[in-house]
């Protein structure tokens, strides 16, 4: 119940959905069996939404460039410690507050005095790490987010083979980039990944790697490449593909990299017989000058219960329900056009500044019994997941039976089961699930 009241306080639920769970024991149960989780962590160091691009230097430096996006997700953590790599030396390290763009102090320390932290009582005493201190503690279900960027020498990961190169090196963060020195091709990959062209022409690959442990990366070039003016990309159009049967993406949706897209999202469905979904969609916004977000409501759905906070402060924002016309008329700049008819949440907050970003989290519950129903004594999901990294969360007391597209499963603690869709593809997933009651509920 104090968890619930923490809840009603922090915005996250209405007051009709406060007296209705209160009309009733069971209700109330029910509603907090199988209602959102967010993110928590107590103890020790967590991190998420981890993304790391490699830039390769010339071969004889065996050295790159690496460009780091981590965040702590540790409630009250004031510092976060990023281990150097074992058999490599790191130098030209920096490091800034990911919502500000300024600079952050940090040391490098060795496991011993690492140890010293609380959140950090499991430190290898036999490497060092940065420790940086972050730009405000972690608030309650927030984020700390940080980028770090360093340059690492290590032959062994990146060396020359004959005529070509090698970048041999496993990679535990599941979001990654590498980009080739110029007038290198790629011509071997061993986990499959995007291949695009940087604006400078250099080639990179880019992939995600939703399975555990590492991605056992290795990428093989020649130099024989265009240089300079020569291979510049041309400029991805908006025209869809001639052979698609259907309007997909465009061009340049196609080639945008996967890796990186920001947002991802968290389905908990609700018993069945409601034909509801309570969710929390995380996103980051970077373009300046942008005031709102926006998110239009899918036709055959029905959002209510909106509401909004900024995870790097947990500071809460207003949520409102409008038209389309109603928002063009707010003067809210959302950096899209919304169909005048359509039906939008927006979430208006401080216009974002050059060289800052703001990463928000949007929690609703959606009303579709087009795309969740109970079929006899069949639980059914059948919904298009538009980002790359997508969740569902079954309600308790359900089982999966069936899955269309392929997914990790995992279980909550309160043993839930959770279905994890990433999507490497520019098209959405088209997700179907079944589930039955377990036996005995």
């Amino acid at each position: 119940m104090l968890w619930f009241m923490h809840t009603f306080r922090a915005g996250l639920f209405s007051a009709a959905v406060f007296v209705a769970l209160l009309g009733g024991v069971a209700g109330w149960a029910q509603a907090a069996k199988d209602g959102v989780v967010l993110p928590a962590a107590v103890g020790a160091q967590t991190e998420t939404d981890e993304y790391t691009r490699y830039e390769l230097l010339e071969p004889e430096s065996a050295s790159f460039r690496i460009y780091y996006e981590l965040t702590a997700t540790t409630a009250g953590a004031k510092y976060l410690y990023n281990p150097i790599r074992k058999g490599s030396v790191a130098s030209d390290e920096s490091v800034t507050d990911a919502m500000t763009g300024k600079p952050l102090e940090f040391h490098v320390v060795h496991g011993a005095e690492a140890r010293k932290d609380p959140l950090m009582a499991d430190a290898d005493l036999d490497t060092d790490y940065i420790r940086v201190t972050l730009a405000r503690p972690v608030p309650e279900h927030g984020q700390g987010r940080v980028i770090i960027q360093k340059t690492y020498k290590d032959a062994k990961s990146y060396y020359r083979d004959g005529k070509g190169i090698v970048f041999d090196r496993p990679l535990g963060v599941k979001r990654n980039k590498i980009v080739l020195p110029a007038g290198y091709e790629v011509v071997g990959l061993t986990v499959p990944s995007q291949i695009l062209t940087e604006k400078d022409g250099r080639i990179a690959v880019s992939f995600m790697h939703a399975g555990s442990g590492e991605a056992p990366l290795v990428i093989r070039a020649v130099k024989d490449a265009q240089v300079g003016a020569a291979a510049l990309p041309h400029p991805a159009g908006r025209a869809k593909s001639w052979e698609a049967p259907f309007a997909g993406e465009s061009e340049r949706g196609r080639l945008t990299e996967r890796a990186y897209l920001d947002r991802d999202i968290v389905y908990f469905l609700q018993q069945p017989e409601t034909h509801s979904f309570s969710l929390y969609h995380d996103y980051t916004e970077k373009r300046a000058g942008v005031n709102g977000y926006a998110n239009v409501v899918r036709e055959g759905s029905v959002a209510s219960h909106p509401s909004a906070y900024v995870v790097d402060t947990g500071e809460q924002l207003q949520a409102k329900e409008m038209s389309g016309a109603e928002m063009a008329a707010s003067k809210i700049n959302a950096g899209e056009e919304v169909d005048a008819k359509a039906r939008v949440v927006v979430i208006p907050f401080a216009a974002v500044k050059p060289g800052e970003t703001l990463r928000l989290r949007i929690m609703e519950t959606y009303t579709a019994p087009v795309s969740y129903k109970l079929d006899g004594d069949e639980l059914v999901f059948d919904r298009s997941l538009g980002r790359s990294r997508n969740a569902v969360v079954l309600p308790s007391g359900w089982y999966c039976t069936a899955s269309s597209t392929p997914t990790t499963v995992s279980r909550l603690p309160d043993g839930r089961v959770r279905l994890d869709y990433w999507d490497d593809q520019p098209d959405a997933v088209d997700v179907l699930v079944k589930a039955r009651r377990r036996a005995g509920e």
